[in-house]
């Protein structure tokens, strides 16, 4: 199945005549493999009498021997489809895999977000990736972590011309408010020792417009650039990307890093809602501590969050003046 949709990656017709001589098989037996693609991998098929078939927008699969041969910092495996990259990390972990090694997949059928939420995960459009690593001082290590991993996923971006993309503490980064990439740290072990963490990132590339059921605005590396972007390209840069600021932060801490983080903090210094539970406090964006909390100014006092159950809005306010400006 994958070598057929390997074939109309290209987005080009293909008769059922050339498809049947590739694979050696019926024109009806290649109709029945088109339409179990469709309900298999949710993809959309064009058909035109005396055209033949095509995708109804060109893939950029993944290519098992260009990641393997140019990612260098750890083993990296390449899935079809998988539930969630971050679950296949544990699995492996469990039957005797050695961190750090890399998941990435096609297609998620179980996509994680944080706090429960799902993450769409269409076929072969954008990168679902998970990096497992062992942390030797337990919790002092995972201060700011999740942090890191996104200045280091807003430098690749920056670097395939993604000028206006910003972090959103503590784990999204956001396009013009439009999120393009979230972040998902699970972790096992003792926080007074070693913890064995999966990094888990969701890159919206060539994400399709429609038939999503996504609840919050969102972007794709496609809509903002105006191109079908090559996802082994992206993925390469992001594993050279990661392995650099880990090394940062393992070796010197997420403190290191903290003035380059706010930097690139879009909503530095704005009026935000933090939702903790049923609980709501307003508040003003003054920035992070040395260990990756916010610190919100709030009756003229400045209250410090870690990340765990909460989550950030932009306050009304700093919505409309927003839309002013």
């Amino acid at each position: 199945m994958i070598t057929l949709i390997t074939l109309l990656s290209d987005g080009k017709f293909h008769s059922g005549e050339e498809l049947g001589k590739h694979f050696k098989i019926s024109r009806a037996a290649i109709w029945k493999q088109l339409k179990k693609l469709q309900n298999d991998f949710g993809l959309t098929v064009d058909s035109i009498r005396g055209k033949g078939y095509r995708l109804n927008t060109p893939l950029s699969l993944l290519k098992i021997q260009q990641l393997s041969k140019e990612i260098t910092q750890w083993p990296i495996t390449v899935l079809p489809s998988i539930n969630s990259t971050n679950t296949e990390c544990f699995h492996l972990l469990q039957l005797g895999a050695r961190p750090p090694f890399a998941i990435t997949s096609e297609q998620q059928t179980a996509g994680k977000g944080r706090r429960g939420r799902e993450w769409a995960s269409p076929f072969g459009r954008n990168i679902y990736y998970s990096l497992m690593v062992t942390l030797k001082k337990g919790s002092q290590q995972l201060e700011g972590l999740s942090l890191t991993i996104g200045l280091a996923v807003l430098k690749t971006l920056k670097k395939i011309g993604i000028n206006d993309v910003g972090l959103k503490w503590p784990n999204d980064l956001l396009v013009n408010n439009k999120k393009v990439c979230g972040i998902l740290i699970e972790l096992q072990g003792d926080p007074a020792d070693l913890y064995n963490v999966v990094i888990g990132i969701g890159i919206n590339v060539n994400m399709p417009s429609l038939s999503l059921n996504i609840d919050q605005p969102w972007t794709s590396l496609q809509q903002e650039l105006g191109q079908l972007i090559d996802r082994n390209n992206l993925l390469i840069e992001l594993n050279h990307s990661l392995a650099h600021h880990l090394d940062i932060h393992t070796q010197q801490g997420f403190e290191y890093l903290k003035n380059e983080w706010e930097e690139n903090n879009i909503w530095q210094n704005k009026a935000v809602n933090l939702l903790q539970g049923n609980q709501v406090i307003t508040g003003v964006m003054t920035g992070i501590d040395k260990t990756g909390a916010l610190k919100l100014l709030v009756n003229n006092e400045i209250q410090h969050f870690n990340a765990g159950e909460v989550s950030l809005r932009l306050a009304p306010s700093s919505v409309n003046n927003e839309n002013l400006s």
